[in-house]
């Protein structure tokens, strides 16, 4: 009598040839993530990974299939350090690596150099750098995903003029690309507005003794202090503010919107850190709860200022890629200028530079050692 058994590892090889060429049929594909790991702003650089992180666990549940192929997405994160030598270093290693989509830098001062390298290899940047000298360098493919300083820098001094009521200012800038930028771009519109500068001092980005700065603007007597520069700064030059008796509103950009301000501040930020950062209220928009919700119960934190733009923009990349049914960095760069994605932080459309055609700025104040959103324009 004839059995079928020696058919048994026959079908077994076509169940192995099958999973064989399913697997051949799915590409690894790098999404890099370039941002300050360690050091102060670590803080900032860990939010940012999380949201590119996120983006990508989603989309690999998805299996999204370009030109033919299942793309498993995966995540090649380096530590700039928030210095330009390093980051320049790191767009080396990148490129040289292949990774034709960057997310990053956090900061101007290195995504400003950073960008000539990633564009000469090819990839597609896409950074929260706001100094206006970032998309100013001709770089093709080069994206800013959020509003640039000479936005949030003139719309803080509109906010001090018309809600604050302040008809004085002093400024002090870190002479970092980004504090020293937002800096010049708040003198601007502050002129434009009739408020007068009495004071400009300056720091650095390692400083955290800044008395004698204080001091001497507290003889001047401005209405409210504007600091160009980052939390790890902030913190401690709001509580100094409060040992030396001053009570003046202490405004900034984005870099001090963040829950670290309320953490290393303590009591001294609430109802004295004012601050405008780009991107609507996520608790207001559509997908905001849904997207800090998800965020939370993955990395067990709230999300921070950007970690939202980062996870649109990767959607946005994504979704350029399906289109142009491509893997291939020109041809979806080529879609994300000519395309638009309504992602939860924004609506992103980039005009021939790559910035943001319509930028919502938010302004926030603090409570309790958090940033609370006052309102958006």
């Amino acid at each position: 009598m004839r059995t079928n058994f020696p058919l048994l590892p026959v079908l077994g090889a076509v169940s192995l040839a099958f999973a064989a060429n399913a697997f051949a049929q799915e590409q690894v594909f790098k999404i890099g993530h370039t941002g300050p790991m360690s050091g102060p702003n670590a803080f900032a650089g860990k939010d940012n990974e999380n949201g590119v992180r996120l983006a990508i666990e989603e989309l690999n549940t998805k299996k999204i299939t370009v030109a033919g192929k299942t793309l498993k997405f995966e995540l090649q994160s380096e530590d700039d350090q928030c210095d330009p030598k390093a980051g320049v270093s790191v767009a080396q290693k990148l490129v040289d690596e292949g990774v034709k989509i960057v997310m990053g830098p956090y900061c101007s001062g290195v995504a400003i150099p950073a960008s000539r390298i990633y564009s000469e290899g090819g990839a597609i940047l896409s950074t929260v750098g706001s100094n206006p000298k970032v998309t100013m360098g001709g770089y093709k493919n080069l994206f800013r995903i959020i509003a640039g300083d000479d936005l949030i820098g003139g719309a803080m001094a509109n906010y001090a003029a018309k809600n604050l009521k302040a008809k004085t200012v002093a400024v002090i800038d870190d002479r970092t690309a980004f504090g020293q930028g937002l800096a010049e771009e708040f003198i601007k519109e502050a002129d434009k507005l009739g408020m007068k500068v009495l004071g400009r001092e300056y720091t650095t980005d390692k400083a955290t003794d800044f008395n004698a700065i204080l001091t001497n603007l507290k003889g001047k007597k401005p209405d409210v202090i504007f600091f160009g520069g980052y939390t790890p700064q902030a913190a401690p030059m709001t509580r100094q503010m409060k040992q030396l008796g001053m009570s003046q509103k202490l405004l900034g950009g984005d870099a001090i919107c963040t829950g670290e301000m309320g953490k290393l501040g303590g009591d001294a930020v609430t109802d004295t850190v004012y601050c405008a950062q780009g991107g609507a209220i996520l608790d207001k928009v559509a997908d905001g709860p849904a997207f800090k919700a998800k965020y939370k119960k993955r990395f067990n934190q709230d999300p921070d200022a950007y970690a939202a733009s980062f996870y649109d923009q990767v959607m946005f990349i994504v979704q350029a890629m399906q289109k142009t049914g491509s893997l291939d960095a020109q041809k979806i760069g080529d879609e994300l200028y000519k395309g638009s994605y309504k992602g939860i932080a924004s609506t992103y459309a980039y005009d021939e530079k790559g910035n943001l055609k319509k930028a919502p700025i938010t302004f926030y104040s603090f409570k309790g050692g958090a940033p609370v959103p006052l309102s958006t324009n």
